[in-house]
């Protein structure tokens, strides 16, 4: 979905500007303002179906105003101990690449800057632990890999890259708090689920107002993670994990429409092999935007698309932040083709990702009629 940091350049740059060393916060901003403002006329829409093309779409498309690659994912010690975890790379031009001024005298200057999101959930000890980085396109700070070179991001040592096309992803990430080495292998027989229209995400009826769009919602894991004690930083000895990963990715120049609040996003992995996807836009009095959508992909078959009236979502429970934000941290789902209700609820309530801009995501469970049948993740904005 959207991703809620996409467009706040303005924060990155003032952070950038302000000297701030790589975990530094700068002051939340409401979603509107970030990810409003008027789009430069020479930059790249989403107006018009594309040829998607694997591995050259997971490289970055410059024309665009921004882009984001995102993960996250359920896994679980040998023990059975489970964890969830979040890493999100940003990029955010400046100025679109036909009006960028070349030959400058500085190494530093850049027209594209980046911001990179990690985190990591503990329900054991019902911690969850959030962190932000920023850079800016430039000695080699940050940045990805293009054609022909592999897959490759980075922010500092923050990284996804993979030695070659076909490759197992390396993911590594490393806080205060936790520090992650994971290989993900996307299966080379399941296709990207190309969300919306073939891939075009319409999120208005703004021509343009859309995004290209597409999921790898089944990616089988593997690493270590270390822990360290509550409050203390992460111990040197790493524990073994496994389990599934979903990878998000979207381009886009445009913003959320004014009447458009915010939105709730579900990635679901279910036990039987089935995957969810489903974003419900929101207006400004909380009702279901038309343009709400998803998918759903049964083990070995082509996924469907959801349509609004497809998907009902009712909060349960809500949850009130440290910063007096209310978040509904229990839904109820109904997927009318199907004649299926659940219940998604997060693994522990305090999961907002208090950073530049402020949202909730984390780690949630999957029942219905009571039994647990997957787990995922969802994604809150707007909320106040």
């Amino acid at each position: 979905m959207l991703r809620p940091a996409a467009s706040a350049a303005c924060v990155v740059v003032m952070c950038l500007l302000a000297a701030c060393s790589p975990d530094d916060q700068p002051p939340s901003v409401p979603l509107q303002q970030a990810l409003g403002g008027d789009v430069d006329p020479a930059f790249l829409r989403a107006e018009n179906l594309r040829d998607f093309a694997f591995p050259r779409d997971h490289a970055p498309h410059d024309g665009f105003r921004n882009e984001w690659w995102h993960f996250n994912g359920n896994v679980a010690t040998e023990e059975g101990r489970s964890y969830g975890f979040q890493a999100t790379f940003f990029r955010i031009a400046l100025t679109p690449p036909a009006t960028a001024i070349r030959g400058r005298p500085s190494r530093w200057a850049a027209h594209q800057v980046w911001m990179a999101h990690v985190a990591l959930t503990d329900p054991h000890r019902r911690q969850h632990f959030a962190h932000e980085r920023f850079a800016r396109e430039a000695m080699g700070l940050a940045g990805a890999a293009s054609p022909p070179s592999p897959f490759k991001l980075w922010l500092g040592d923050w990284q996804v890259a993979a030695p070659c096309a076909d490759c197992p992803w390396r993911l590594h990430v490393h806080t205060d708090d936790f520090e992650l080495n994971l290989t993900l292998k996307p299966s080379p027989h399941v296709p990207p689920t190309l969300q919306g229209e073939d891939g075009l995400s319409r999120k208005s009826a703004e021509p343009g107002n859309a995004s290209y769009y597409y999921s790898i919602s089944r990616i089988a894991t593997h690493g270590t993670l270390r822990l360290g004690a509550a409050g203390e930083p992460a111990q040197p000895q790493p524990q073994p994990v496994s389990g599934l990963s979903w990878f998000d990715r979207e381009w886009s120049s445009s913003a959320l429409a004014p009447e458009q609040a915010g939105w709730d996003w579900f990635a679901l992995q279910l036990q039987d092999g089935a995957d969810l996807m489903f974003y419900r836009l929101r207006d400004h009095a909380g009702h279901t935007d038309p343009h709400s959508a998803g998918s759903i992909r049964f083990a070995d078959l082509p996924p469907e698309t959801l349509r609004a009236g497809d998907v009902a979502l009712t909060p349960l429970r809500w949850w009130r932040s440290p910063g007096g934000v209310d978040y509904p941290v229990a839904w109820e789902l109904e997927i009318a083709p199907l004649k299926r209700r659940w219940r998604v609820e997060a693994v522990i309530d305090a999961q907002e990702m208090a950073l530049a801009v402020r949202y909730w995501e984390g780690m949630v469970v999957v029942r219905e009629a009571g039994r647990v049948i997957g787990r995922g993740y969802l994604e809150m904005t707007g909320y106040r």
